[in-house]
C-alpha cells in the first residue's frame, strides 16, 4: 500500500510539473520552455532530433529539410522573450503569426532570424527576414548564450536582441498564426522561452 501510495504521489507531482510549465502565471507569462523541459509544449515538424541536453531543447541533427517546434495554439499581439545558444554555422530563428504549419517559410511566417553567417548579412540575425534589415551591424552571436525579445502588437513588429533594439517596423502582412522555433543547421539551443499576450 506504502508503495502504491509513493507512486500515486510521484505521478501527480510530475503531472502537476508538466501543467504549470503551460499554465499562465500571475503576471501573464506562459512557461514554454523552461530549462531542459517544455518538448511536450510544441509539436515536431520535419525530422531535426530535438531533445532535452545541457539544461535546454537542442537540435543539431537532421535531415535534408528545416525542422520546427510549433506551438498548437495561435497568437496575434503579443510580448516572447527566449534565451538561444546558437552554434558559429548555425542557421535558426524564431518564426511567428504562420499562416500555415504546411509552409513555415519566411513568405508564410515573420522570421525573426538567427542566422551568422547568412549570405546577405542585413538580414542577418536580428532582422525579420524579408521585411526588416537589422538597423546597424551587430556582434556574432556563435557560441554563447543570447537573449532575444519579440514584440508583435497590430502591424508594429519589434526585435531586441541582447537588448539593442534590432528591428522596428510596420507590416501588416501577417496578423496571426502559431509560433515555431526553428533547426535548419548547426546547432540551436532555446531555454527559458515564455509568452504573453
Amino acid at each position: 500500500m506504502r508503495t502504491r501510495l509513493s507512486a500515486f504521489t510521484i505521478a501527480t507531482f510530475v503531472i502537476g510539473l508538466t501543467a504549470c510549465a503551460t499554465m499562465p502565471r500571475s503576471d501573464g507569462w506562459t512557461t514554454l520552455i523552461d530549462g531542459a523541459t517544455g518538448l511536450q509544449n510544441f509539436r515536431r515538424v520535419g525530422d531535426a532530433e530535438w531533445v532535452s541536453a545541457e539544461g535546454s531543447i537542442q537540435a543539431s541533427t537532421g535531415g535534408k529539410e528545416q525542422s520546427f517546434l510549433v506551438t498548437p495554439g495561435t497568437y496575434s499581439d503579443f510580448v516572447m522573450r527566449l534565451e538561444f545558444w546558437a552554434s558559429v554555422d548555425a542557421n535558426s530563428g524564431v518564426f511567428f503569426r504562420c499562416q500555415s504549419v504546411a509552409t513555415l517559410t519566411p513568405d508564410r511566417c515573420y522570421e525573426a532570424n538567427i542566422f551568422d553567417q547568412r549570405p546577405d548579412p542585413s538580414y542577418g540575425t536580428g532582422a525579420i527576414v524579408d521585411v526588416a534589415k537589422v538597423a546597424a551591424p551587430l556582434p556574432k552571436v556563435g557560441d554563447r548564450w543570447n537573449e532575444m525579445e519579440i514584440t508583435a502588437r497590430g502591424s508594429h513588429l519589434i526585435v531586441v536582441l541582447n537588448g539593442r533594439t534590432t528591428v522596428d517596423v510596420q507590416d501588416t502582412k501577417h496578423a496571426s498564426g502559431p509560433i515555431a522555433l526553428q533547426w535548419g543547421r548547426g546547432t540551436i539551443r532555446f531555454r527559458k522561452v515564455q509568452i504573453r499576450d
